[in-house]
């Protein structure tokens, strides 16, 4: 067992508590339908989590990064359901994986507690090793989007660069 195995439940805690600080809403309730990821979805913006049948607390922040990188305006109405039908889903899809290892850096966490084994289709390591590499995948988006800016740019106007985000949530 690693160590963020053996924490995961004190993990899980200062997740909701920054989701909650940057204005994600999370509830903790039993989820009775089957949801994509066990024991989290998104209802209407919200992140309704089921302590019992979560099997990947790491989750949450890539949850969270799907609310938080999609337009104000829609985040209310972002529900697990329309996700996968949403114009930009692919775009928002690279973004949330940028956003949450973002938070993981944020949150002093090992990235692995978002990018485990189980997720990502075996491109967990693809993604941690390009992080390493400063090769991050969608770090321009982020930028399009007004959360983070890149080195060349963080220099410029001398503050730090991504993986620091200067706003967590897209206006």
């Amino acid at each position: 067992m690693t160590d963020s195995e053996q924490n995961e439940p004190d993990l899980l805690e200062i997740c909701v508590e920054f989701l909650n600080e940057i204005g994600i809403e999370t509830s903790y309730r039993r989820i009775s339908n089957k949801s994509f990821l066990p024991g989290l979805l998104i209802n209407n913006g919200m992140i309704i989590i089921d302590k019992e049948a979560l099997e990947h607390p790491g989750d949450i922040l890539h949850e969270a990064g799907h609310i938080a990188v999609v337009p104000a305006n829609d985040r209310p109405r972002l529900s697990e359901r329309n996700i996968p039908t949403r114009k930009d889903r692919e775009t928002e899809e690279i973004m949330a994986i940028a956003w949450s290892y973002a938070a993981c850096m944020h949150l002093l966490i090992d990235p692995y507690f978002v990018f485990h084994e189980k997720g990502y289709r075996g491109g967990r390591d693809y993604i941690t090793e390009g992080c390493r590499l400063k090769s991050y995948v969608g770090l321009a988006m982020l930028e399009r989007i007004g959360l983070t800016v890149n080195e060349k740019k963080a220099h410029q106007l001398n503050i730090p660069s991504y993986p620091h985000m200067t706003r967590w949530l897209r206006a």
